[in-house]
């Protein structure tokens, strides 16, 4: 029997986590279920270290990384997540594994047998990779101008006049700070990986937004939220709603 923290902010998604991993060894326990920074700091100052813990990367009041500043941790750790954006692959060694949203119960299963493993051996060795996870987000060099064709002639913009990114058709574009579209060869995936989170956020599969674009932001359906931005566009701009918490902490940060 294993005891085990899940700390995710998202209903659905923290009761799928729990059905399967009960069905990986039904002897396991989970003693508690968190959705936020705030309630994962509390729980491990006042609580033995679990056999083992998943974290949603994104919570509604932040990174779930934050935790580690404000305090130990050093039980092994499964993050989750809907977007591969966090140079995710820093977590593909010793203890720490990644499992994208929605969680498919192969890999969780090559999560649980990688856990076992190391959790046999007592060397989670968390403090380097977290070390690691920050010095690989540092480093990353993001990409400072996109070229573009106009006509038979080739130019750049620069990342900075980037209003957002879209795509349409299975064409990618670039849209300027002046409402001037272009065309890019690159995939929206590709793109979201190039550019800095700091200033660019994934709202949907089909849109990437800079911050300074946003002009209005209001509730939608299904606790959705649309954005008006400028320039403007004639295309709906809607937050998807697995994206809404994480938008907002980015908002918020």
């Amino acid at each position: 029997m294993k005891k085990i923290l899940i700390i995710e902010d998202e209903k659905p998604a923290a009761s799928w986590l729990v059905k399967l991993i009960k069905n990986l060894d039904s002897s396991n326990e989970i003693i508690e279920v968190l959705d936020s920074v705030e309630d994962g700091v509390k729980w491990f100052k006042n609580n033995p270290e679990p056999d083992l813990a998943f974290f949603d990367i994104e919570l509604a009041d932040g990174l779930s990384f934050k935790i580690f500043d404000q305090v130990q941790v050093e039980c092994p750790i499964v993050f989750t997540t809907a977007y591969d954006q966090y140079a995710i692959s820093a977590f593909k060694v010793n203890s720490i594994d990644y499992l994208l949203k929605p969680i498919d119960e192969n890999e969780l299963q090559k999560a649980w047998n990688k856990f076992k493993k190391i959790h046999d051996n007592n060397d989670a060795g968390l403090k380097n990779l977290v070390a690691d996870f920050k010095k690989i987000n540092q480093q990353k060099n993001f990409k400072e101008r996109f070229l573009i064709k106009k006509g038979e002639q080739f130019t750049y913009l620069k990342t900075n006049e980037v209003a957002f990114f879209y795509s349409e058709s299975s064409l990618s574009f670039v849209v300027d700070k002046h409402g001037k579209r272009f065309l890019l060869e690159d995939k929206l995936d590709l793109i979201e990986q190039r550019i800095s989170p700091k200033y660019f956020f994934r709202i949907n599969r089909k849109f990437i937004i800079r911050e300074s674009a946003i002009n209005k932001i209001t509730s939608y359906l299904n606790k959705r939220l649309i954005l008006e931005l400028n320039p403007k566009t004639d295309i709906k701009v809607v937050v998807a709603r697995e994206r809404v918490n994480a938008f907002k902490a980015w908002l918020d940060r």
